[in-house]
């Protein structure tokens, strides 16, 4: 098990202050040295600011690339890897269309988009996030921009993975996100009973998370939690598919994964930490060896995957599409992961890669250490018609369980 990140959550304020950049700097050099002293690898250090939205408000909003020049500059110097400048937003439809020409001032810098809050989806706002991923995915030929964009569904603040981190106070915070997919693996290789890997799972999981926090009251700023997200690590003995495929399913994607599914979120659930963000199956199909092998094979499917999201606890994730797929192919698929989020009352989000000059079925060649290459996935989507296709925002209500 490994931490994926330490995430730093702040307001930088517009015009920005260096002063607080370097502050969130400072901590996090300190923070890395205390878990590496405790024998933990830390992969990244990261930021997470307010809304950029709310940092620039209507009259500044087109100033986002300069801003996001200006931001990523300090960053180098600071010593963060990557930062998030948080979530475009309803109320104002401009913010949307000003990412991605944000995005392409740097790679290490990401964003997302609001498209449901707690009872609402607003669909105008899920149709601007399929058009930044439409925009976004020329802008690298390998379509890797999109890594730096998740539409949100039902989100809150201060989970610590990206794309999805963002604050909501002018008062500092920290989270942590771990890499942790190789404790599954390891739970389930040998078990012979459900209860017999699970409650391995949820042991190990609250070993490490007391752990984490023990050290983290230590360090004197606001700890909002650990996301144990079952990230995984693009080879065999760190693969969330891996840790499936041992609890029995002979191939992921086929029936009784999304049972497996519910049992590594529950073992999540269970277990004695201070929980963050999402918490829960993790599924993102070019970070994991078997994700991606299954995806190529035909056998894990987009359907596949936001099926598992009923029950997981990230949504879609680095999912590799068609790169002449359209805004209105995209936006069904969005706008059924909102109604999951919003039905089933659960953070949701999506970060889908459509790759320039590649149809479903061809090979893909990204080139970056935390990917395993596959196959483009088919999107079997039409776009909507009628009420559905409307701009007008909608409730939908939570399902309650019965009285």
């Amino acid at each position: 098990m490994k931490i994926r990140s330490i995430t730093y959550f702040c307001n930088p304020q517009f015009p920005l202050k260096e002063n607080i950049l370097r502050e969130a700097g400072d901590f996090l050099s300190k923070a890395k040295s205390a878990y590496e002293a405790a024998g933990y690898e830390v992969q990244t250090v990261r930021m997470a600011t307010i809304s950029f939205a709310k940092l620039l408000g209507e009259k500044h909003i087109n100033e986002l690339p300069k801003y996001t020049e200006s931001f990523s500059g300090i960053m180098k110097e600071i010593g963060v890897s990557y930062a998030a400048l948080g979530p475009a937003l309803p109320e104002l439809p401009r913010s949307y269309q000003v990412i991605p020409e944000a995005i392409a001032v740097d790679p290490n810098i990401f964003f997302s988009g609001v498209m449901a809050d707690e009872q609402t989806i607003h669909m105008a706002q899920v149709k601007a996030c399929a058009e930044i991923i439409v925009k976004c995915a020329p802008l690298d030929p390998n379509g890797f921009a999109n890594l730096q964009f998740a539409a949100l569904a039902n989100v809150k603040p201060n989970a610590p993975f990206f794309p999805a981190a963002h604050h909501s106070s002018d008062e500092p915070a920290f989270g942590i996100a771990v890499e942790c997919a190789d404790l599954a693996v390891s739970a389930f290789e040998k078990a012979k009973t459900v209860d017999e890997g699970r409650n391995a799972l949820v042991a190990e999981i609250s070993k490490h998370g007391q752990v984490i926090t023990k050290i983290a009251k230590d360090l004197r700023v606001d700890f909002k939690g650990i996301d144990f997200s079952l990230a995984p690590f693009p080879d065999d003995a760190h693969s969330l598919g891996g840790a499936v495929e041992n609890m029995g399913v002979p191939k992921i994607g086929l029936h009784g994964s999304l049972a497996a599914a519910a049992i590594l979120t529950d073992a999540i659930e269970r277990a004695d930490f201070p929980h963050l963000g999402f918490n829960g199956f993790m599924q993102p199909i070019l970070e994991d060896s078997i994700l991606a092998k299954r995806s190529a094979e035909g056998v894990l499917t987009v359907k596949d995957a936001l099926m598992y999201s009923a029950v997981c606890g990230t949504g879609l994730d680095t999912v590799p599409l068609a790169g002449d797929v359209t805004a209105d192919e995209l936006t069904p698929l969005l706008l059924d992961l909102c109604a999951l989020s919003l039905r089933l009352d659960k953070p949701l989000t999506a970060r889908l890669m459509p790759v320039p000059g590649k149809k479903a079925g061809d090979a893909t060649a990204f080139d970056f250490a935390f990917f395993a290459n596959g196959r483009v996935m088919e999107l079997a989507s039409s776009p909507l018609v009628g009420a559905l296709n409307d701009n007008s925002s909608f409730a939908l209500n939570a399902k309650h369980p019965r009285q």
